[in-house]
Parts: C-alpha cells; sequence; structure tokens
C-alpha cells in the first residue's frame, strides 16, 4: 500500500527552491509543527521577515504534497485542479467549525454549546496562503500566465468557501476599507500684494 500525503508529508527530503529543480531540503524547517515556527538559524546581517518565511514553509509543504501524491506530480504540470485537491486535504487540519445547515446553530457567531459539525481550515487562512503560493510560484521561475494558484477555478473555490463560511459561522467576510492618508492640497498661489 503507498503511503498518503498524511503520513509523509513531514518527511520531507528535498524542497522545491526554483521552478522545476530540487536542492536538499533545510532540516529545521518545521512544516509540521503546532506552533507553525522554523528554528532555523538566520544570520544576524540577514532578518527575513514572518511573511518570508511562512511564504517559504508553505511552498515547501505544497512541493512535498506534490512528491507525496499518487502518481507523483511535477511543478511544471501542476494545474488549478491539483490546487484545489491540496486545498481539501488541508482541510483536514482545519480547527475552524463551520455548521451545517442541520446543525441548531448555523448562522450563530458564538454557539453556545458545542456541536459535532466539522473543522475545516478558515477561508481567511486559505486565501492568505493562496497568495503566498501565488507569489512563490512566479519567484521560483514560474511564468504568471500559468500560474495553478490562481486559476478561475481556485479563485472560484475561495469566494464559494468565504460564502458558506460567512453564512454558517454567521459572520460577515466584507472587504476592509483601506484608510486612504489625507490628501494634501497643492499650495495655492498667492494672490498679488494690493496695489495702494
Amino acid at each position: 500500500m503507498d503511503p498518503s500525503p498524511v503520513q509523509q508529508m513531514d518527511s520531507s527530503s528535498t524542497e522545491i527552491s526554483s521552478f522545476g529543480s530540487n536542492t536538499p531540503a533545510n532540516p529545521n524547517s518545521m512544516v509540521g509543527s503546532p506552533s507553525g515556527s522554523s528554528s532555523s538559524s538566520v544570520s544576524p546581517s540577514t532578518t527575513v521577515s514572518r511573511y518570508e518565511n511562512q511564504k517559504r514553509r508553505d511552498w515547501n509543504t505544497f512541493g512535498q504534497y506534490l512528491r507525496n501524491h499518487r502518481p507523483p506530480l511535477s511543478l511544471s504540470r501542476c494545474s488549478g485542479a491539483h490546487v484545489l485537491e491540496f486545498l481539501r486535504y488541508l482541510d483536514q487540519f482545519g480547527k475552524t467549525k463551520v455548521h451545517t445547515q442541520l446543525c441548531p446553530f448555523f448562522g450563530h457567531p458564538n454557539p453556545p454549546a458545542p456541536c459535532p459539525c466539522p473543522l475545516r481550515q478558515a477561508w481567511g487562512s486559505l486565501d492568505a496562503l493562496i497568495g503566498r503560493l501565488r507569489a512563490a510560484y512566479e519567484e521560483n521561475g514560474g511564468k504568471p500566465e500559468t500560474n495553478p494558484f490562481g486559476a478561475r477555478a481556485v479563485r472560484l473555490y475561495l469566494r464559494e468557501v468565504r460564502d458558506s463560511q460567512s453564512k454558517a459561522r454567521g459572520i460577515s467576510y466584507e472587504k476592509k476599507k483601506r484608510k486612504r492618508p489625507p490628501q494634501q492640497q497643492p499650495p495655492q498661489p498667492s494672490p498679488p500684494p494690493n496695489p495702494i
């Protein structure tokens, strides 16, 4: 019996560092750690942001998923359908209660009692993940027009997850409006002096 992606997700032996090539993995990478943090050392002169670290971990995790896929997939053959398969796979590790329509707490943001509804990945987490993977794909040599993380099917799936979770959890996912800095008025030319 072939090992499933779940069984081998943490036993990474290689990572995708550039489009289509493999390099040895960082043994300190904590892809499956509960805290989601990495214990890899960073030289004092180079500080990598939390975003960049998370993007690298996400990229490595997706690469591991592709290698554990049956049959194994190369990144160049990966499509939006494979990205959707990956997102559905991640649902089993979710921590967000999403009520079913039969649940008495459907549509309640703060249910008063526990229920047997499934735990899923929150829409915001999936949306951020796709954003990071989309950027990582292009940073590693992928072409924007072939980016599977930007596929229409992925965008539609995220919209469907957002809408269904919004209804099930009784919360609104309205887009936050950006606060724009106050516009500076161009300096008015001073009026000519009054002749006396």
